[in-house]
């Protein structure tokens, strides 16, 4: 008899380590939403991991587990740590919460506006990890390392900064180059949204207009390089 169809059994009420916060609720509480992973992982043909007292054990963050089984128990939405819990809503797969979590204003912006918006940039993932790999090369014995950025929303912009690029290359200089794109956002949107996104991995970093020192590209060129300076210590 497996040890889920013993607690049927027995008892509904289930003893939970959640990344080591520990939780007491019941089986049919878990298992409110039928289909969902959590539903799932508590059926009685699944074979559940436990830890040594013989609490069942979940391998994810603990901390927001609460706001889920408050859901389940009484339809309560959570007011803090939105985007987290909206995670573990989707990895345990309790779709009406995730639902309720993507009209909230947090969840709307980052997914409907601004991360929309990210998908008509080309690239933009991809120069976001080169743009780390650069920073990171010039690391070494360094308190600050820059990276040259290069914006332009339009193609009428690009053709300002073609000559400045093509002295880049000529000097073997690397520059990363963000768009063009079509959708509303302007340049220093897409350019908070580098910022954002490089310091969700962790990074200090900072943007400013290109400093002559750096580079001084042609005329009608300036509003269009920027420089990224991370900060290592």
């Amino acid at each position: 008899m497996s040890l889920l169809l013993a607690i049927d059994k027995i008892s509904p009420v289930v003893e939970l380590n959640v990344g080591g916060e520990f939780y007491t609720t019941t089986v049919g509480t878990l298992r409110k939403l039928p289909g969902s992973k959590l539903a799932e992982m508590f059926s009685s043909s699944a074979k559940p991991f436990t830890d040594t007292e013989g609490r069942f054990f979940i391998d994810r963050p603990g901390t927001y587990f609460g706001p889920i089984l408050d859901y389940l128990r009484s339809g309560q939405l959570p007011t803090q740590h939105i985007p987290e819990v909206y995670r573990e809503a989707q990895f345990y797969e309790i779709k009406p919460l995730v639902k309720l979590l993507e009209d909230t204003p947090q969840i709307f912006g980052e997914q409907v506006a601004r991360k929309q918006f990210l998908l008509r940039v080309p690239g933009y993932s991809e120069n976001l990890e080169l743009m780390v790999r650069l920073a990171r090369a010039e690391a070494v014995a360094a308190r600050c390392s820059s990276v040259l950025v290069c914006a332009v929303r339009t193609a009428e912009d690009a053709a300002h900064c073609t000559e400045s690029l093509r002295i880049l290359e000529a000097d073997k200089r690397l520059v990363v180059k963000f768009g063009p794109w079509k959708a509303a956002p302007v340049i220093r949107d897409l350019l908070d949204s580098v910022q954002m996104d490089i310091e969700a991995q962790g990074y200090q970093v900072a943007y400013d207009y290109c400093s002559k020192k750096t580079f001084q590209p042609k005329p009608g060129a300036h509003d269009y390089f920027y420089t990224f300076l991370f900060t290592w210590w």
